[in-house]
């Protein structure tokens, strides 16, 4: 059971305190690099966290930039979308995240960014906003509305932007004229001063259940359901599937010279454990049926 919880109740915490807990668990967070320009033309290049896509049809991307804890005060980024209600929005990697880091500091009003973390600005083809030209990607965007969602510290500012234009840098397209993620490198924001990278082994894929209809990790039997050796991953992957195996499977299987080796030495309880770890291996080697099959000849015995 799951019940040693420390639960809090968020206005009995400091701004402060509050920022410090949200950051650290609602993570890793994708990072937006907002260029903005103000009614003079002077651009400000902010990074943003609290950022993400929230619609495909029409495309739109929000982001926050929150009045500043300490006194209230808004945003450089904030003013200028008041001013002029366009943005151009870039993703971050791991090649350009120590200058993006630079760019979060807090200049004057209408020092440049670009200049100060050393980016190059490349024009915009529907905005006035200026593109990062290091940046994997960068989405021109109209700003639909902005929510203000307080007036003290730390209260949030959601922009709520179309995208009118998308530029890739090819290097970054695959074969199939798609991003490719294990290319990409893109950075997410943790909490504190940490931050995450979206590369190599860190990566992983698991098949979408949108096209079809597990049966569920309620329908397991219980010996699977209640293992002992098996994981939520595991089940989470066994209850995809949909179907049980064949009958023709579990015997094809039952009769493998590994797995009679495991019914040859072992019995009971132990037999059960082994025989869960030999599928729990295969699980990991991607062979969710064969796995599935392995599990079910414990229910034949």
């Amino acid at each position: 059971m799951y019940t040693d919880f420390k639960s809090m109740d968020p206005d009995a915490l400091s701004v402060g305190e509050r920022q410090q807990l949200l950051t650290a668990l609602i993570a890793p967070r994708p990072i937006a690099f907002a260029s903005t320009v103000n009614k003079e033309g002077l651009i400000n290049l902010s990074p943003f966290s609290f950022f993400n896509v929230f619609s495909a049809n029409p495309p739109v991307l929000v982001f926050s930039p929150s009045r500043r804890g300490r006194d209230g005060t808004t945003k450089h980024t904030y003013e200028n979308l008041k001013e002029v209600p366009e943005v151009c929005i870039s993703v971050v990697n791991y090649a350009m995240v120590e200058q993006m880091s630079l760019a979060s500091t807090e200049y004057d009003y209408g020092v440049n960014e670009f200049e100060k973390a050393g980016f190059t600005a490349i024009p915009s083809d529907t905005i006035q906003p200026p593109r990062v030209a290091e940046s994997p990607a960068n989405f021109e965007c109209t700003v639909n509305q902005i929510i203000e969602l307080g007036e003290e510290g730390g209260s949030g500012n959601l922009v709520v932007a179309t995208i009118q234009k998308i530029h890739i840098q090819k290097q970054y397209l695959g074969d199939s004229n798609i991003p490719d993620t294990t290319q990409l490198d893109l950075v997410a924001r943790m909490g504190g001063n940490w931050y995450s990278r979206a590369h190599g082994e860190s990566l992983f894929e698991i098949p979408k259940p949108l096209r079809n209809k597990g049966i569920g990790v309620d329908q397991l039997p219980p010996s699977i359901r209640n293992s002992s050796i098996l994981t939520g991953n595991n089940l989470g992957r066994l209850g995809n599937s949909e179907e049980f195996p064949s009958s023709e499977l579990i015997e094809k299987v039952r009769q493998r010279p590994d797995l009679e080796s495991i019914y040859t030495q072992f019995s009971g309880n132990k037999l059960e454990a082994e025989v869960h770890k030999f599928a729990q291996v295969l699980l990991e080697q991607n062979e969710v049926e064969l796995a599935f099959a392995v599990l079910m000849t414990l229910d034949d015995e």
